[in-house]
């Protein structure tokens, strides 16, 4: 074993990853936003560290939080801007590009000195999102394309230095995130025009369905910490680890279908309405 900064620690993938690390026998620095988020973590092996990767200063003061020796970073912080396109606000895409790609890429830049010394590893958690895109999250889409695209690039730029670069792909997981979606789609659809609400009543409707319909048959959050531990442990890690079954088939026929028949089926799935309402 040895020491791994998670971010997102507090909630969800992030705080059950750093518990079963830690009952692993990881020393774990635990980022959280919040001080009081980090409180019910601490314990022998958990250290918790107050860390948004968007502020310049809480990222320049991480290096006095980290031990000298750090063997892994798993960045799982992240956020989900929800919405059509065209109603999004771009102050909230800028947010969506803000802590899913510019904060990553600012945390890894921060760490890597450490990483390089001990040939350690960074897990991105991307999602199944970041390699098929599906409507009225397409801030999100691109946000983890963007990742996705980053830690391509700079896991071969690593090489030399022996470090690895991984990218775990989950899909719909049991946490709050999706305990709480039908409230978040609430509060988008109240952030929309009166004319925007009209135009996308159908798209609307679609999306608490499918929501609905995801809630019944997420998956496990411990499938997701056991495959970010895997990856943390393999000798030889994968570029890419899909979680579970379903993730697997999603990405497959992303891969597979004809861009025309995957958008059809899509459509479908999520609701879009054929012609407008």
């Amino acid at each position: 074993m040895g020491t791994v900064l998670v971010t997102g620690a507090s909630r969800g993938i992030g705080r059950a990853t750093v518990k079963k690390l830690a009952e692993s026998g990881w020393d774990v620095i635990a980022g959280v936003r919040r001080k009081e988020d980090g409180e019910p973590l601490a314990g022998p092996h958990v250290t918790p560290v107050v860390l948004d990767i968007t502020d310049d200063a809480q990222l320049a003061a991480l290096q006095e939080s980290l031990p000298k020796r750090l063997d892994a970073l798993v960045a799982n912080a992240g956020i989900v801007v929800e919405g059509p396109v065209e109603g999004l606000g771009l102050d909230d895409l800028r947010r969506q590009l803000d802590v899913n790609v510019v904060g990553q890429v600012a945390l890894a830049q921060a760490v890597l000195p450490r990483l390089r010394e001990s040939k350690g590893r960074i897990v991105f958690i991307s999602s199944v999102s970041g390699r098929l895109s599906t409507p009225m999250t397409g801030a999100y889409n691109a946000s983890k394309f963007a990742l996705e695209g980053i830690a391509d690039a700079l896991r071969i730029e690593l090489r030399p230095w022996g470090i690895k670069v991984i990218v775990v792909q989950p899909t719909s997981t049991d946490t709050d995130m999706w305990s709480g979606a039908l409230d978040k789609i609430d509060t988008m659809e109240a952030s929309l025009g009166d004319e925007q609400r009209r135009l996308y009543a159908g798209h609307l409707e679609g999306i608490r369905k499918t929501t609905r319909m995801i809630q019944k048959r997420t998956a496990p959050v411990e499938q997701v910490v056991e495959t970010i531990e895997r990856a943390l442990n393999a000798e030889r890690p994968k570029a890419r680890y899909p979680v579970g079954a379903l993730a697997k088939a999603q990405l497959a026929m992303g891969g597979a279908t004809p861009t025309r028949v995957l958008d059809a089926v899509l459509a479908r799935a999520t609701g879009v309405p054929r012609k407008p309402g």
